[in-house]
Order: structure tokens, then C-alpha cells, then sequence
């Protein structure tokens, strides 16, 4: 299982970001994909995740409104897109796998992980 993130930079406030998660070397249609963002000195916390077998997304609570999750038509990449972005949404945004289809968003179910990419909001 290997996921590898992109497209995070330094953004304005107000701006959107699509961030990219490729996955590559398992069987997607049994596995959950999730989006998790981390800030110096907290722990991972769950942005919104994805049932890649029937396309099910689900969303941190009171992220749904800035925050979408999608996949391309070949379950190759998961997308996170931001829009509206906050000085707050500052953190390292990292894409998590687990096996099986119940909608989780705790980090400690999730045991493959990328590498993180870090997104960065300017005022």
C-alpha cells in the first residue's frame, strides 16, 4: 500500500487548494481513504474520508461546508479540495488507507499513511 500526497504550497486567505493523494499498489475497492491534518503540537485529526468501493464520503464535523473529497474515474487519486481557506486550515494535510467499509476519521484506524504535504495560508 503506498500513498503519496501533493499539492500543497503557500496560499492566500480566501483562496482554494486541491490537494492529491495517488495510490498505488492495492486493491482500492477495499479500502477507506481519508484526508488528516496536523498542526505543530496536536495530533493528527480527521478532515473527510472516502468508501472507495461505492464512493461514500463523510467529513470532519463542521468541514463539510469548505471541504470535498472525490476520486478520478480510475480510483487512482483522491482529492482533497479546500476552498475559502484559513489562516486555521495551516497544517500538514496527510492521506491515510484502511482495510474495510465502515466510515472511520480516527487516525489510530488507519495503518498506511503518505508522507504528508503542507499547506500554508497567508493573511
Amino acid at each position: 500500500v503506498q500513498l503519496v500526497e501533493s499539492g500543497g504550497g503557500l496560499v492566500r486567505a480566501g483562496g482554494s487548494l486541491s490537494l492529491s493523494c495517488a495510490l498505488t499498489e492495492f486493491p482500492v475497492d477495499d479500502y477507506q481513504i481519508a484526508w488528516f491534518r496536523q498542526v505543530p503540537g496536536d495530533g493528527r485529526r480527521g478532515v473527510a474520508g472516502i468508501n472507495m468501493k461505492f464512493g461514500y464520503t463523510y467529513y470532519g464535523v463542521s468541514l463539510r461546508d469548505r471541504f470535498t473529497i472525490s476520486t478520478d474515474d480510475a480510483k487512482t487519486t483522491v482529492f482533497l479540495r479546500i476552498k475559502g481557506l484559513k489562516a486555521e486550515d495551516t497544517a500538514v494535510y496527510f492521506c491515510a488507507a484502511r482495510r474495510g467499509q465502515e466510515h472511520r476519521l480516527g487516525p489510530s484506524d488507519f495503518p498506511y499513511w503518505g508522507q504528508g504535504t503542507q499547506v500554508t495560508v497567508t493573511s
